[in-house]
């Protein structure tokens, strides 16, 4: 099964320490840096997940580095601050169709396969500049297969598979979508008025969450064939994340256990 994923992509620096006094001049805590971690998050979170799932994934994303570093005490696992250094990010610089010759499947670098070639389009969209609101458009329109979309954009294409946390929906411009995919923490996913409960699971960090709920959110569907079937899915690899500090790629056994 193969998967066109495209969106933008950072790099996420955890520096963990510990917190002994405050800040003199200012009632802030002093972070004295024990040890540093580095991920790769945001579309390369969800592709890393996919690729756990033993899916073929074609990524499109952003060449300028995004980097998001947070200072975390480790002890308590409480993030105290953090700093995003973003770029400007260049725009997606291809045109659907991208490319339509076959025979240029494999010439380096830039060359994508023909929408045949896949059999979903994934969009992890964090609205950083990479997928503009023009192109979101233009891309499902493009596709005419089953696409599913993360983005912190308001307007979305009504023929997609959507996905959005609670904040997120609460901001949308319109929020009748006949695929809307609602993550409700803790209490689980809702889709067209059902709840799908969450795993219960001691919660250690939720950053990259969402990511892993998309990720496994695609692959269920690809291998149920239904939303209905694929959530409850989605929602035991989402537990597993959380379920581990940091920006958390599922591995071999962790996907074993959520299929079984």
């Amino acid at each position: 099964m193969r998967v066109l994923l495209i969106g933008d992509s950072c790099t996420d620096v955890y520096v963990y320490g510990d917190v002994k006094r405050l800040n003199p001049e200012a009632p802030v805590p002093i972070l004295e840096p024990k040890r540093e971690d580095s991920t790769k998050g945001m579309a390369w979170n969800v592709f890393d997940n996919l690729k756990a799932f033993g899916l073929s994934v074609f990524m499109l994303t952003n060449e300028e580095k995004i980097i998001k570093t947070r200072y975390i005490h480790e002890k308590s696992n409480q993030q105290i601050l953090r700093v995003d250094n973003e770029p400007e990010i260049k725009p997606l610089p291809y045109e659907p169709p991208f490319i339509e010759d076959r025979s240029a499947y494999h010439k380096p670098p830039h060359v994508v396969p023909p929408k045949e070639w896949y059999d979903v389009m994934v969009i992890s969209d964090y609205n950083k500049g990479y997928v503009t609101q023009e192109k979101l458009f233009e891309l499902v329109e493009w596709f005419e297969g089953p696409v599913f979309i993360d983005s912190k954009k308001t307007n979305l294409p009504a023929d997609a598979y959507i996905k959005v946390n609670e904040l997120e929906y609460e901001k949308m411009a319109y929020c009748n979508y006949e695929n809307l995919i609602i993550t409700r923490g803790g209490e689980g996913a809702e889709y067209k008025g059902d709840l799908y409960p969450a795993e219960k699971v001691k919660v250690f960090d939720v950053v990259g969450a969402g990511d892993t709920f998309l990720a496994a959110l695609t692959y269920g569907y690809l291998k149920y064939g239904t939303i209905e079937e694929a959530i409850p899915l989605a929602n035991k690899a989402a537990a597993v994340a959380v379920s581990h500090r940091g920006t958390y790629v599922l591995t071999e056994e962790d996907v074993k256990k959520i299929l079984h």
